[in-house]
């Protein structure tokens, strides 16, 4: 069904009169009554560092009124996993949710647990790379340098392949992806609730996927800090922080959100040859670091590395500020030595340095190492959030391409690490409401900053007011619209 009838879709003014007791009375009405749960997520779901588009102080705001685009907090491949993300990843793993379509392009819901067959990313992934030819995907650490759906430097490893990569991100008037599109239609087709988190819904033809719930008599819920368009054909309209909101489905329906941990590879080769003009003993190299899938793709997460030689006290240390991180240099092949190289991370990171050591012998073969990198990062993740902390680093991979004289190593680190029990304990406010308070929408607040464990019936043209620092009371043309 094409997307343009949906958006002439004749708008009924009891499709939106429904009140929030009818669809939403508490966080369970999720799990007893939604059978097909779908979310559609924007910008404004918590945007961890990262500025929106369309907020209050979003990167198009400002640019219509004039005024610079304001820097991110964090870089965008430091951004961390909020809230929202992570409710989500609960939602799904409980079988709640069934899919999300999203119009961001950071890959938090992927790195969240959504898994990818119930993950429509609209306008694509700054970290996905995608061959053309055989359609394998390539879901990389850090930021993929081209947008448009450009050739990047990169080719696919499937058999019998090795065509070039391309980007997945969709240029401002680029086509969507149609796997994408029809992956969004048939879970909208089939939803019986639409959850619009932190979303415009100006953007189309993305916007109006949320209106094909309609047609099968499924109802959409918005919540954001503005108004929409598409406020007219929602059944409950919440104006407020969407983490928030997401916090009392969580706690109404005895979820628990586990901390989210960043893993990170990256890789340090050793290339050697002899070099002509020196003796035999004396040997040129090059040590390289970097991520773990090739010289060409810049390591975003590290700001500097500094090298020292375990075993060689005569030799100098080196500091490398300039991305690549090479070290050329000559060294007597006599004794074995080790390389050790300290990484220093980006400000966005959890950790301020991690170390690594990497072992060469000219006279001796190294044994290959090879480990399974889910165990590994598995081991990683509970190991961060067992001691609470990260910067935990396993070796990977440590093999030797004797044809080429290199050797290579390839280890994991835990660069991140967020515990989200905290956050939620401030968004919670006590169950036991006395039925009194109900009837005078006098809730009690625990920090005027949150909202109700469990969200409950509202009357009609009453609205709840459980914050007062976002939208200002005014007129409503519909009685389920609600400030929080």
């Amino acid at each position: 069904m094409s997307l343009g009838y949906v958006k002439e879709f004749s708008y009924r003014e009891e499709a939106g009169s429904d009140r929030m007791s009818e669809i939403f009375d508490s966080a369970q009405v999720l799990e007893e009554k939604s059978k097909h749960l779908v979310a559609f997520t924007g910008a404004g779901i918590s945007t961890c560092g990262i500025p929106d588009f369309r907020g209050l102080d979003g990167v198009r705001s400002l640019q219509s009124k004039g005024e610079a685009v304001p820097e991110a907090a964090q870089p965008f491949h430091c951004a961390m996993l909020g809230i929202t993300h992570m409710a989500l990843a609960e939602l799904e793993k409980a079988g709640i949710l069934k899919c999300v379509i999203s119009q961001n392009i950071d890959s938090l819901h992927l790195r969240s647990g959504i898994p990818r067959e119930k993950l429509a990313e609209l306008h694509g992934n700054s970290f996905r790379e995608k061959c053309s030819s055989c359609e394998e995907e390539y879901l990389r650490d850090f930021e993929i340098e081209t947008i448009g759906m450009k050739l990047t430097p990169r080719r696919c490893t499937a058999a019998n392949c090795n065509e070039r990569l391309r980007d997945s991100v969709v240029d401002w008037m680029g086509a969507l992806s149609p796997k994408e599109m029809q992956l969004a239609e048939k879970h909208c087709l089939k939803a019986d609730v639409v959850l619009c988190l932190g979303t415009s819904l100006r953007t189309t033809p993305a916007a109006n996927f949320p209106l094909l719930c309609l047609l099968g008599g499924g109802k959409i819920v918005i919540i954001n800090l503005q108004p929409t368009p598409k406020d007219k054909g929602a059944s409950l309209i919440i104006h407020g922080n969407v983490d928030k909101v997401m916090s009392g489905i969580i706690h109404g329906l005895d979820l628990r959100i586990p901390p989210s941990v960043q893993v990170d590879l990256f890789e340090i080769s050793f290339i050697h040859y002899p070099k002509l003009s020196y003796s035999g003993n004396v040997v040129q190299y090059t040590l390289r670091i970097g991520n773990a899938i090739g010289l060409e793709a810049k390591f975003s997460l590290i700001k500097s590395v500094e090298v020292t030689f375990l075993d060689r006290l005569n030799l100098k240390n080196a500091i490398l500020n300039k991305k690549p991180f090479l070290l050329k240099r000559k060294i007597s092949k006599e004794e074995p030595f080790t390389f050790v190289v300290k990484l220093n991370f980006c400000d966005g990171c959890g950790i301020h340095s991690t170390t690594a050591e990497f072992p060469v012998n000219f006279q001796k073969q190294i044994e290959n190492v090879s480990c399974d990198k889910d165990a590994v990062v598995r081991e990683l993740t509970n190991a961060a959030i067992e001691s609470g902390c990260c910067g935990q680093t396993s070796l990977v991979k440590r093999e030797s391409l004797r044809t080429k004289r290199k050797e290579i190593a390839v280890f994991a680190v835990a660069t991140n690490i967020v515990c989200y029990e905290s956050l939620l304990d401030n968004y919670i406010i006590p169950e036991n409401i006395p039925e009194e308070n109900r009837d005078n929408n006098n809730i009690p607040e625990k920090n005027n900053d949150n909202i109700a464990s469990k969200l409950m019936p509202l009357k009609k043209r009453k609205r709840h007011s459980l914050s007062s620092e976002l939208v200002p009371p005014k007129k409503r043309k519909h009685d389920y619209e609600y400030d929080l």
